[in-house]
């Protein structure tokens, strides 16, 4: 089914995530004070507002309660995003993700109903941070507090042996989701192939044993 999904607040973040969720088949409405914005955007989305988003009258005329999720991203508003998230909630929007620029917003956010708060610039920082440490991690995506997703190249000591030889789930709490040689596509991973120089991975995994797998010979 497709899903539904309000975007209040076109900064970069907002424009970014919007975008990408139409390009994917969603259905977009976004909202912003700045007519200009709106106007430029229309054709990256499902139907553009302008609108107050510290205004109740005008956040609730743009029929949230229709929504699957709401995302306010004005990270340096904080007024429009109390409005938004709480206008949100009590319309029973199921999931209402929210942009905050610090900690104490974060906790502001939470508490007037925000079931997710997200700091662009924290999560950047900590997903360059995990790349730039390995020689072999390419991509890095958080789950949630405990697992991490990671795209990966082999390690040339996995070379030339199969993923049941490894046992990399026994040494370092990881599922392997699917492979890839070179530019191919990826496919759900065979326990017997043998491992070549141009395997790259798909792996779940805790982020607690991140530190093991970079370390791993």
């Amino acid at each position: 089914m497709k899903k539904s999904i309000a975007v209040l607040g076109l900064g970069r973040y907002g424009m970014s995530f919007a975008k990408n969720m139409y390009a994917m088949g969603a259905d977009v409405l976004v909202a912003d004070e700045n007519e200009e914005h709106i106007r430029d955007f229309a054709d990256n989305c499902t139907s553009a507002i302008c609108a107050d988003l510290s205004n109740e009258e005008e956040v609730l005329a743009l029929g949230l309660k229709n929504m699957d999720i709401v995302v306010c991203a004005m990270g340096r508003n904080l007024a429009a995003s109390i409005m938004s998230v709480a206008v949100a909630k009590e319309q029973g929007v199921p999931l209402v993700v929210a942009k905050s620029s610090s900690d104490r917003m974060s906790s502001i956010l939470k508490k007037v109903g925000a079931d997710k708060v997200i700091i662009p610039e924290d999560f950047a920082g900590m997903s360059s941070a995990r790349i730039l440490a390995s020689d072999t991690i390419l991509d890095y995506f958080q789950v949630d507090s405990n697992i991490c997703m990671i795209e990966m190249k082999t390690k040339e000591s996995w070379i030339g042996k199969t993923i049941l030889e490894l046992d990399l789930r026994k040494k370092f709490k990881l599922n392997v989701a699917a492979i890839k040689e070179g530019n191919s596509s990826w496919t759900f991973i065979d326990p017997n192939k043998i491992i070549n120089e141009n395997s790259k991975f798909l792996i779940v995994m805790e982020r607690s044993s991140l530190k093991n797998l970079h370390q791993a010979e």
